[in-house]
């Protein structure tokens, strides 16, 4: 394993999301050639790798921070000012999946970057031990979720295949990954899950419960100094409605309504 690879594997490991530039074509003089390679942070900063100097980096970076923001690759191509010119093509132009970038390169040298991000995956968090909670994490675990099952004292014998199971509501040292978290307590300690549920960060927070169970815990959850702001993102009850009465069906509606979300976020937007 190169450098380059321990680096990418390291960055995987410890869950921090990064985008993978790789130079794919090079046309004259270029400081980068075919088949180098950056991994490139959040930040923009270049944690290993090199795919140019400044006349190529900002563009590159620009590209990688968007990846990261969508999960959707951009494909690159640096050309000098006068070949845009002559190509009827301007700086930061799109057109047919190609965005096109001018280089201030001394050389005049042009260069076709190919970015794509390497995110952790999504994580869903399901509190509770209730048989919508074990549920869903049996109907997730083909969707590419990291999983966590919050459960206070479930027998061993009843844990799910889940990668982490924790005995408490509190959110502390978790990833900052995406995520989603799902009450489902039915009873046993609704008010805990609840509250370290909207204090996680999460993208999606669902409890499992009539509109008026959510209403009274609502109201007693501010009573207790929540600030209504904090509840008003709650989805509840929790999942589409698809006139779901089992627990797996609900799971299913629950499971359905995050993948939906996911994907509005990361679809790329349609040109007006």
């Amino acid at each position: 394993m190169t450098t380059f690879d321990e680096r990418a594997e390291a960055l995987r490991q410890a869950g921090v999301p990064f985008a993978i530039a790789t130079v794919v074509r090079t046309v004259d003089a270029t400081s980068a050639k075919p088949g180098a390679k950056a991994l490139i942070l959040q930040d923009g900063s270049i944690a290993e790798g090199w795919v140019g100097g400044g006349c190529a980096r900002g563009a590159i970076t620009r590209a990688a921070s968007e990846a990261l923001s969508d999960g959707q690759p951009r494909f690159v191509s640096l050309r000098p000012e006068e070949l845009l010119e002559a190509e009827g093509a301007s700086h930061g132009e799109e057109r047919d999946g190609v965005r096109y970038a001018r280089s201030r390169c001394p050389s005049k040298g042009s260069m076709d970057v190919f970015v794509e991000a390497v995110t952790p995956p999504p994580e869903l968090v399901v509190c509770g031990e209730s048989p919508v909670a074990l549920a869903l994490c049996e109907l997730s675990a083909h969707l590419g979720f990291s999983r966590t099952l919050r459960a206070p004292g479930l027998p061993a014998e009843k844990v799910p295949a889940v990668e982490r199971l924790a005995d408490d509501f509190a959110f502390d040292g978790m990833l900052g990954a995406e995520r989603y978290v799902v009450v489902a307590t039915q009873g046993k300690g609704d008010e805990a899950a609840l509250r370290g549920a909207i204090a996680s960060g999460a993208a999606y927070v669902a409890f499992v419960g009539s509109h008026r169970k959510f209403a009274a815990l609502r109201q007693r959850l501010i009573d207790d100094g929540v600030g209504p702001e904090a509840l008003d993102g709650v989805k509840s009850p929790a999942g589409l409605d698809i006139s779901a009465i089992t627990p797996d069906e609900i799971a299913l509606s629950i499971l359905a309504e995050i993948v939906a979300l996911r994907r509005s976020r990361q679809r790329p937007a349609i040109p007006a």
